[in-house]
């Protein structure tokens, strides 16, 4: 190349940069690290929140979605309309929507997609948000009525959860592989134990993301996180793992840290049905032997809220219960003894791969030791705590983060994995679902956190902060987690 044709090329380049500015190199892809691999990427049939993370608005999506606010806003349901009664819904989709295989999204799917979720044989984890639906009946190709057994005033909300996304009869026997969905990304690779690529979808419906590509990189170990996230090999690292480190990217200007809230009730879950654990007088002296802020401060550096019930502190409704179960390791003894276990007893702690439970756990179990309950540690990982767990209930004691939106109604359910069973709660959970008014819905939801806490169902430790770190230059993550996801049509990076 002469320097006269050097000169030139230069100066192209520089009036193509004043043309249309620094987007002309603007950087499209993204690498985000999360702890936890997905076991598979069907939302609809498994409890694990890895699942949504990777998938939820990216791959697939519902009739209505959450944004990072919270709020639930239209998605493949461009609008609706609600009876009078409160029990019909009829739906109108968005037109020229297609699934990644470039089959059309009709009001088909949508009935294949909930017919499948509430039947007899659903393996859908929360199965029960579906049990009030009565009839699906197609109207036309974009036009979806919805007829439910009594009012459901939570109806939309539910319809935004990640288990109750829109799939396809075409694609769903390789969804857990090959997910197809709506969304603005596709699946691209799948490296197990390593990482998952999506690329932007070019036949989108809606508005088009700024990301061509986004990886999702698995990085299960605290120093791992912190020494990518330092090397600058990963882009955000969202639910940052090592609480510890925040301050060092706090201080670096190549970094921002994000501190918000999640929907995570992190609890000491309980097997109410295994001996000693049906005793409620056992599960009080639980409750009484556990220090919430010992553990927040030990296992999460201080970031945490306590909870003394399953439900959201940032929620209107919340009732603050702690005092009910206030750190008391001699009353916690007494407890025992009356119980008939002054000598203590043996029982499992299965502790999960999130820093939360393992780091947690170890303080737990030194604090039940206190009062003479030796907790025997179980690390698992996270495929073996759905199995052992949550499917097969062989658990005594358990930690783990319950991060699906106000889903306090899990209590309602008597085969749940923590096996509660109150015909009180149960009908309480049937007035709630059936009233729209707000004030009532508010008083229903504190009984409700009322009668959990007095019976002492679980050990409620703390509120899980949302704990992100990102470069500086990453826009639109979402500080707060309404629900387990990462939007990547929200994301950018600044000019």
């Amino acid at each position: 190349m002469t320097k006269q044709t050097f000169r030139s090329f230069a100066s192209v380049l520089a009036v193509s940069a004043s043309l249309f500015g620094t987007q002309v190199f603007a950087k499209s892809d993204i690498t985000i690290a999360l702890q936890l691999e997905p076991p598979h990427l069907d939302p609809t049939s498994a409890a694990a929140q890895a699942i949504d993370s990777v998938v939820y608005t990216n791959i697939f999506e519902g009739l209505t979605r959450f944004m990072g606010d919270g709020s639930v806003v239209p998605g493949l349901a461009e609008s609706w309309e609600i009876s009078e009664d409160g029990k019909v819904y009829t739906f109108k989709l968005h037109d020229g929507v297609t699934f990644h295989d470039g089959t059309t999204m009709d009001a088909e799917d949508v009935k294949f997609s909930l017919d499948r979720a509430r039947s007899e044989d659903s393996a859908n984890a929360q199965k029960a948000l579906f049990a009030g639906i009565e009839n699906i009946e197609v109207v036309d190709p974009l036009t979806v009525k919805v007829t439910l057994s009594e009012p459901n005033g939570n109806f939309l909300f539910n319809l935004a959860w990640g288990d109750a996304v829109i799939v396809a009869p075409e694609s769903i026997e390789g969804i857990k592989t090959n997910p197809v969905g709506t969304g603005a990304f596709t699946f691209g690779e799948w490296v197990q134990g390593d990482s998952i690529t999506l690329n932007r979808n070019p036949e989108y419906w809606g508005d088009r993301p700024a990301l061509e590509t986004a990886t999702f990189k698995f990085i299960s170990d605290p120093t791992a996180a912190f020494a990518a996230m330092m090397a600058e090999d990963i882009d955000v690292f969202d639910n940052f793992p090592a609480p510890e480190n925040l301050p060092q990217f706090e201080a670096d200007p190549r970094f921002q840290v994000l501190v918000g809230s999640t929907e995570g009730e992190t609890i000491l879950s309980t097997n109410n049905k295994m001996p000693p654990f049906d005793d409620i007088q056992v599960r009080q002296a639980l409750a009484h032997a556990i220090d919430r802020q010992a553990i927040i401060d030990g296992a999460m550096f201080g970031y945490g809220t306590p909870i003394g019930t399953h439900f959201a502190p940032h929620n209107p409704a919340y009732v603050d219960l702690t005092g009910n179960s206030a750190y008391d390791p001699q009353k916690a003894a007494k407890m025992l003894a009356d119980a008939g276990y002054a000598d203590g007893f043996e029982t499992t702690l299965h502790l999960p791969p999130p820093s939360y439970a393992r780091r947690g756990g170890e303080i737990v179990a030194a604090q039940l030791a206190e009062v003479g309950i030796t907790a025997n540690i179980v690390n698992v990982e996270w495929a073996q705590w759905l199995e052992t767990v949550f499917k097969g209930k062989d658990f005594g004691l358990t930690i783990v983060s319950h991060t699906e939106p106000m889903d306090i109604g899990i209590y309602a359910r008597p085969d749940y994995y923590f096996q509660y069973d109150s015909t009180d709660f149960q009908a309480l959970m049937d007035t709630l679902n059936s009233t729209t008014d707000p004030e009532e819905r508010t008083r229903l939801l504190g009984e409700a956190q009322r009668l959990i806490a007095d019976d002492y169902v679980n050990g409620y430790l703390f509120q899980l902060a949302k704990l992100g770190v990102a470069k500086a230059g990453v826009r639109g993550l979402w500080e707060n987690a309404p629900t387990a996801a990462i939007d990547l049509t929200q994301i950018s990076w600044s000019e």
